[in-house]
């Protein structure tokens, strides 16, 4: 493909560019210490920027001590914090990535134990072990399923500090130098929790009619916007659907995403699931290669707003694809990035895009060049099909994937 690969041509947004089109997603790794950042977090995130992904995105990171989905999350509700993730973000831009960061509040999820240790409500072994327990904040105080704590119902005074809260991190954020923040809202979180109907059954002006349930998400939104640069980019991540009858749906997102933008987000990052009663996402739905493409797609066709695709795009031929079709702008990477922190590098050298290693961090490209020098010579080539070796049995659903 060469100098014609989309999936490596720069993007941008307000005063802000992007070398490629690959992202980390935010992925969450409950690994922080009463919202601090640990060593753990610089060497996971540099590996993404020295990968060559254009955007790294930061993790859920909680908008007050209350608001943390687990014990491990990061923070940004207090000054204190601001140093950790400025000495992150230097990191990653380092490499030549952008960095970005993902703002929450846990809403119904809050209180529940690190993924890792059984992504489900607190035990008796998770407060042994000296986790901390709370009751969690949420529009009504419906809990998520059998066994979840049920959250308190946020008052109106509380909505006010809610909002101050999401506008007071997103000025941290800026202040830590991040190139752009995304206001999540989806996966079951206190902003999905007010736009669906399954989490919000409130009688006031943000309980009802799409029109209230939007409301306090809108009002999060206008308030970051308010705070942060001209210049500075916002995302939103959105829950698509519920995947559940009577819950949100996808047309209710393609009316949340033009008042989005109106509102001031620049890009709408399309997830879905989260309101199921059990795994922290979609994890119990049946899922394939692109499953959630579609949303991407169509609001992107339908409002004209820019669009981040994510979920089982394993391969770089599907994610070049996606772009090629113009059914998405950008393309998340995630638990791929795990398996693989240099994903990008590799799927530059799959599409004919990287000419040796110049691309790679120097310390590593001078070696490399001498590896691949000496495996020319016999006939091999330094990267082949056999880095993406655990995709290949997705690979020929890919090529059919809608």
């Amino acid at each position: 493909m060469g100098s014609d690969v989309k999936l490596f041509s720069g993007f941008t947004l307000r005063s802000v560019t992007l070398k490629n089109r690959v992202v980390i997603s935010p992925m969450g790794t409950y690994s922080a210490e009463n919202g601090r950042l640990q060593p753990f977090h610089h060497t996971h995130y540099a590996n993404f920027a020295m990968g060559g992904a254009g955007l790294v995105m930061i993790e859920q990171t909680s908008i007050t001590r209350r608001g943390r989905v687990t014990n491990g999350d990061p923070g940004l509700w207090e000054d204190g914090q601001i140093g950790d993730m400025r000495a992150l973000v230097s990191h990653i831009k380092s490499y030549g990535a952008k960095a970005g960061i993902q703002l929450n509040h846990g809403g119904r999820k809050s209180s529940m134990q690190r993924a890792f240790r059984g992504n489900g409500p607190l035990t008796d072994r998770d407060l042994a072990m000296g986790e901390e327990e709370w009751v969690p904040l949420a529009p009504s105080p419906l809990p998520l399923g059998e066994g979840w704590r049920t959250p308190e119902a946020i008052t109106g005074g509380q909505l006010e500090g809610l909002r101050d809260a999401f506008a007071a991190a997103a000025r941290r954020a800026v202040l830590a130098g991040f190139d752009l923040i995304e206001v999540h809202m989806a996966h079951g979180y206190l902003l999905q929790n007010f736009l669906s109907p399954l989490a919000n059954q409130r009688d006031d002006d943000y309980g009802g009619s799409l029109e209230n349930r939007m409301r306090f998400p809108l009002e999060v939104v206008r308030a970051v916007r308010a705070v942060v640069p001209s210049s500075m980019p916002l995302f939103a991540r959105i829950s698509a659907t519920d995947w559940i009858e009577g819950g949100w749906t996808i047309d209710d997102s393609l009316i949340l995403a033009r008042a989005l933008s109106e509102a001031g987000i620049d890009l709408v990052d399309c997830s879905s699931g989260g309101n199921l009663r059990v795994g922290a996402t979609n994890a119990s739905l049946g899922r394939g290669p692109g499953y959630q493409v579609p949303f991407a797609e169509r609001i992107r066709a339908e409002t004209g707003i820019p669009t981040a695709a994510v979920g089982m795009i394993r391969t770089p031929e599907f994610a070049e694809r996606i772009l090629q079709e113009g059914r998405a702008d950008l393309i998340c990477i995630a638990r791929q990035a795990l398996f693989d922190p240099f994903w990008a590098h590799h799927a530059a050298e799959a599409l004919g895009v990287n000419d040796g290693f110049a691309d790679w961090p120097p310390q590593y490209g001078w070696w490399l060049e001498k590896w691949g020098r000496a495996l020319s010579a016999n006939g091999e080539r330094p990267m082949g099909p056999e880095v993406f070796a655990p995709a290949t049995t997705q690979a020929r659903r890919e090529s059919s994937a809608a």
